[in-house]
């Protein structure tokens, strides 16, 4: 089977919306991971790219559906408008990522679903190391560490 057939396979099943959820959990966790805080005077710009090496990085996992998901992010831009309705806050955010477990948990591989959620949550833990590492004592932030406990917690990793 082609790579590109397995991507398709994958893909059939999860309804639309559900794939839609999956494929686009990642980019909502660097937006939300690199918005600056109140009073925050450093860029997130660095962190945002760290976090797309980090989506990037999918391509090699060992797990048909993170490189599916991988595959579907790079070929959805391709130039069509972008149909979810954004990446919200936070709230939001954790919300989608309770939904995803559910619907891993019901269509996806035990062994896919937590490479998926594990890979999630390095996307964000590279974002909030990388905003942090422009802090001079380089230490994770206080916010930055709450963000990563929410998230583990709302992908049912703690």
């Amino acid at each position: 089977m082609s790579e590109r057939s397995a991507q398709v396979t994958i893909a059939a099943g999860y309804s639309a919306t559900e794939w839609e959820l999956l494929t686009g959990l990642p980019g909502r966790v660097i937006v939300v991971a690199a918005r600056s805080g109140p009073g925050d005077a450093y860029p997130s710009v660095a962190a945002g790219l760290a976090g797309l090496d980090a989506v990037a990085a999918g391509r090699v996992f060992d797990s048909d559906l993170i490189r599916a998901v991988v595959a579907a992010i790079y070929a959805r831009h391709d130039g069509a408008p972008e149909t979810s309705a954004g990446p919200g806050d936070g709230v939001d955010l954790l919300a989608a990522c309770r939904t995803a477990v559910r619907v891993l948990e019901r269509r996806a591989d035990p062994a896919d679903s937590a490479a998926y959620r594990q890979w999630v949550q390095s996307v964000g833990a590279r974002v909030c190391r990388t905003a942090s590492a422009v802090v001079p004592d380089a230490a994770l932030a206080p916010a930055d560490r709450r963000f990563l406990d929410r998230l583990g917690g709302a992908l049912a990793l703690r």
